[in-house]
């Protein structure tokens, strides 16, 4: 869908989740750009613990850098970046048992077998729980006996995931885990993550594109835009407050009709569709009546709020 109209600077007044637990990432102000590039400006964040959090953004939107930011992977240029309640300067040290992390790809050790791998890296955590490897290597039907260097790049974003929650981390980190796995594959990681979201004060920050996922997850939504987390909302506030608005006329519209709470529109030939925060229907249906339209409201998908807001 073609948009013809901008997101109102004011709209959606989103900026930090409503919650009341304390954060286990707090991020004030973090400046990053590569090569005069402004990637990330100024950004301010907040995420609770005990969430599945669904970072979206379009491509080059920096949600990779801001992933590896937030872990300590790549220095930031400015700004505070708060995990665990203690700054966030360096990987390495106690907290970092407490995180598991999934990169868009896994190259590291290809001479390794897979079993060799594991066992080494166990040694770095002090929790590994064994009985969820052993289980995992069965069902995602990894050869504990293969080369690393000989795996699928599917069988590798497998074994990186075993990595991540073996450790049964406070806060999992995933960069698009899932792009390289087939859906029978995805499904069972999606079980995985959610078995684990069901221990309390477990954190879970995703970045994807497949949003069906995070709707099964029933994840906290944040936008990355501009280089900002332009809102953060459960999925259910979403649905409950944006709606999809389809006004009909046979001689269609020259503009965009105005609307209290418009985020979004274009104009289709006899419609026009319009995304809307908290629309009064009776409103609604008094200006349809008065331009001889008709009226269609629906609720409009994860993908959609994506595609039209990003």
């Amino acid at each position: 869908m073609s948009l013809t109209t901008a997101l109102p600077a004011n709209s959606l007044d989103l900026a930090s989740p409503r919650v009341e637990t304390p954060p286990v990432l707090q991020v004030r102000r973090l400046d990053k750009a590569f090569q005069q590039r402004q990637v990330l400006r100024q950004l301010d964040w907040s995420v609770p613990a005990g969430r599945v959090v669904g970072l979206l953004g379009k491509n080059g939107a920096g949600k990779t850098t801001l992933l590896r930011c937030l872990l300590g992977l790549s220095p930031s240029d400015g700004g505070r970046i708060d995990l665990f309640g203690a700054p966030m300067t360096e990987p390495g040290g106690e907290r970092m048992h407490r995180i598991g992390f999934v990169p868009q790809s896994f190259d590291l050790f290809p001479w390794m077998r897979i079993r060799a791998y594991l066992d080494f890296t166990a040694a770095f955590y002090t929790r590994w729980n064994r009985d969820l490897v052993t289980r995992l290597l069965d069902s995602w039907e990894l050869d504990p006996a293969q080369k690393i260097g000989q795996l699928s790049q599917g069988q590798r974003q497998k074994l990186a995931i075993m990595r991540a929650i073996a450790p049964e981390p406070d806060l999992l980190v995933l960069d698009e885990p899932v792009a390289s796995l087939d859906p029978q594959a995805r499904r069972a990681f999606m079980g995985e993550l959610l078995e684990l979201m069901r221990r309390p004060g477990k954190t879970v920050i995703f970045s994807t594109h497949i949003t069906a996922d995070l709707e099964r997850a029933d994840a906290d939504i944040a936008l990355l835009r501009d280089g900002r987390i332009q809102f953060m909302r459960p999925l259910a506030e979403l649905r409950t407050h944006l709606k999809w608005v389809v006004l009909s006329r046979p001689d269609g519209w020259a503009q965009l009709p105005a609307i209290d709470g418009l985020l979004k529109g274009s104009l289709h030939g006899q419609e026009a569709q319009l995304l809307i925060e908290d629309p009064a229907v009776s409103d609604l249906q008094a200006f349809a009546d008065s331009h001889g339209a008709s009226l269609r409201i629906e609720t409009p998908t994860l993908e959609d709020v994506f595609v039209e807001l990003a």
